[in-house]
């Protein structure tokens, strides 16, 4: 049903890269189809763009939400889109997650010279991440990879890799999540997606989230109209591992849930895993369960790995 009534433009608060555009975009668009609302996407630059630090000495990649969250709660705007593996996992007071939309895959994707995989390449060879997660995960499959920390937008991080023009090449692969390569157009550029066995992706990768101003019952009925339980559950679990653990976005943590066909109806695959960013150990594991359970499966989960000496692995410096 579309609400030819709503007259009001939403303002939609979006990181100013690429990447956050085209995916506030792509919500905005679904947004109108579904209510005929129509939809402004406003610009805000956050801590996170206008800096090149790592993401872990900026304090993790909640900051590149606090500017748009800062702008929902002044009322400059009505919404925002986030990634939702930026989000810090404590709720903000006075916004809510009105919608979680159809998830994208959530593996990492490696991009790499000749056309090479991950198994291909020589030991010794340069492999550029941002995330301490992937650093962690790629040192521990004992390939002998020189894993280096980048930092730059989806094109500038693919440019060390295949250069501009022929130059400025400097690394023989990256790693990436798949579902921004996708939402740009650039899956033609991966050279394998990574099996979840190897890599297993950080909590709520490749899920957007939608949010706007708890107080706001109008934008929130209209946003709802874009809701997918079940990606709102698996990032529940996920995301509830994470917080369980204690651990920042930062921390090589890994989290991933599917929804498979039960015995008694549709149910939660969890897995979760801890790695030391040195690659020296890491704990694992996996429960299933109801979807209404998902924030209880992934603290069960959380307490299994703790237990299993969770903690000691996030304290290990390279």
């Amino acid at each position: 049903m579309t609400t030819s009534t709503v007259t009001t433009t939403l303002r939609l608060g979006t990181r100013a890269s690429e990447l956050a555009r085209t995916q506030s975009q792509t919500v905005a668009d679904a947004i109108t189809a579904a209510t005929g609302a129509a939809v402004e996407l406003v610009p805000i630059v956050t801590q996170g763009d206008r800096s090149s630090a790592a993401i872990a000495q900026l304090g993790g990649t909640g900051v590149f939400v606090a500017a748009l969250r800062e702008a929902l709660l002044a009322g400059e705007v009505d919404l925002a889109v986030h990634s939702y593996k930026d989000l810090p996992t404590a709720p903000e007071p006075g916004l809510i997650i009105a919608a979680v939309p159809d998830r994208e895959d959530p593996r990492d994707a490696l991009v790499a010279r000749d056309g090479l995989i991950l198994g291909e390449l020589p030991p010794g060879s340069k492999v550029g991440t941002g995330a301490p997660r992937r650093v962690a995960q790629l040192r521990a499959l004992g390939l002998g990879l020189d894993v280096v920390p980048i930092r730059g937008n989806v094109d500038t991080r693919l440019g060390r890799v295949v250069g501009s023009g022929g130059e400025g090449a400097d690394l023989d692969a990256v790693v990436l999540a798949r579902a921004g390569l996708s939402r740009l157009g650039r899956l033609g550029m991966i050279t394998e997606t990574l099996d979840p066995l190897q890599v297993l992706p950080a909590p709520a990768q490749g899920a957007l989230a939608v949010e706007c101003r708890t107080s706001d019952a109008r934008t929130r009925e209209l946003l709802g109209r874009l809701e997918n339980s079940a990606a709102r559950a698996c990032v529940l679990a996920e995301r509830s591992t994470l917080a369980t653990l204690e651990a920042g976005c930062s921390a090589p943590v890994a989290a991933y849930a599917e929804v498979a066909e039960g015995d008694h109806g549709p149910e939660l695959f969890l897995r979760a895993s801890v790695t030391a960013i040195d690659g020296s150990d890491a704990v694992r594991g996996s429960i299933t369960g109801p979807l209404p359970e998902a924030v209880a499966l992934g603290r069960a989960l959380a307490a299994e790995l703790l237990d299993r000496g969770a903690v000691e692995l996030m304290a290990v410096t390279p």
